[in-house]
């Protein structure tokens, strides 16, 4: 004879009685399992995820209520927003207050050099002044083309000073010779330009 929950004797009825209260209760160890896994995820204090977990046994109301009362949020969603502020927050100070590469010193965005150590920061902008990023070949305030210096090789260096140290005439001055002067030069620039 099959069980018979509430004194049904008709086999048909009794067998889809017993499957639902079956179901019903295989829900019910759903949800306390569901409260309790949900708990963890959202709430770091294990005896409160004890707690959700204890009152989730009430059938079906303890499940209800916790679901009403959890926090909205996970802790990872928490914790990921946390390091989220944290970032923008460090990227709002890197650009409020930017520090000198060579003392340390607080500088600005508009600075060209500076104010402590005297390093140039940046070079203006032929047309209108405004600094300018080393990396730019256009400058944003007024579309003037930066022109990129290149270093100068060793070489052009070397032969720079062997032509400044020579005389107006190309050539260095000996032992017995003086140097030219420069107003010398000047006159004898004057003369070869056209």
């Amino acid at each position: 004879m099959p069980l018979a929950l509430f004194g049904i004797e008709n086999d048909g009825v009794n067998l889809a009685v017993n499957l639902l209260v079956f179901f019903l209760v295989v829900i019910w160890f759903a949800l306390v399992y569901w409260t309790y896994s949900d708990a963890t995820r959202r709430i770091d204090d294990p005896i409160l995820v004890g707690c959700a977990t204890a009152g989730s046994l009430f059938p079906f109301i303890g499940t209800i209520v916790y679901s009403i009362v959890r926090p909205p949020e996970y802790l990872s969603d928490a914790h990921e927003r946390e390091l989220e502020i944290k970032a923008a927050e460090g990227r709002v100070k890197m650009l409020e207050s930017r520090t000198c590469r060579n003392c340390g010193a607080a500088i600005e965005p508009s600075f060209l050099a500076c104010p402590s150590c005297m390093r140039k920061l940046r070079d203006p902008c032929r047309a209108c002044g405004k600094p300018l990023d080393p990396r730019w070949k256009l400058c944003p305030y007024c579309e003037t083309e930066v022109p990129q210096s290149q270093p100068a090789p060793a070489r052009a260096r070397s032969e720079r000073r062997g032509r400044q140290a020579a005389g107006p005439d190309g050539v260095q001055p000996g032992r017995g010779e003086r140097p030219a002067r420069s107003s010398e030069r000047l006159s004898e620039q004057a003369r070869r330009s056209p």
